[in-house]
């Protein structure tokens, strides 16, 4: 079955950087399009950015251009979320969702904090 299994998240200070990693199984991932997705305490899901699998990128959200960047390493099985210059209110579980948008198979999730 899918198993979408996050890791990397922690404790980050602002301005700093984390690097989420997705390890995918259960399905043809080089195939797949991906997506990460996040939800903050009290507040709904979020679509973060969503890339294909030849790597294109249709879209980032507005809250996380220019400082997140989504990759994909097809060989590995493995998405990727690079968060640069991190906020307070970046803070919320991050998602590997198997959908570019809409609903899809998610994994557990895996808990970003930013916080001085």
């Amino acid at each position: 079955q899918v198993q979408l299994v996050e890791a990397g998240g922690g404790l980050a200070q602002p301005g700093g950087s984390l690097r989420l990693s997705c390890a995918a199984s259960g399905f043809t991932f080089s195939s797949s399009s991906m997506s990460w997705a996040r939800q903050a305490p009290g507040k709904g899901l979020e679509r973060v950015s969503g890339i294909y699998p030849d790597g294109s990128v249709p879209y980032y959200a507005d809250s996380v251009k220019g400082r997140f960047t989504i990759s994909r390493d097809n060989a590995k099985n493995t998405l990727y979320l690079q968060m640069n210059n991190l906020k307070p209110e970046d803070t919320a579980l991050y998602y590997c969702v198997r959908a570019v948008r809409g609903t899809g198979p998610r994994g557990q999730g895996i808990q970003v904090t930013v916080s001085s």
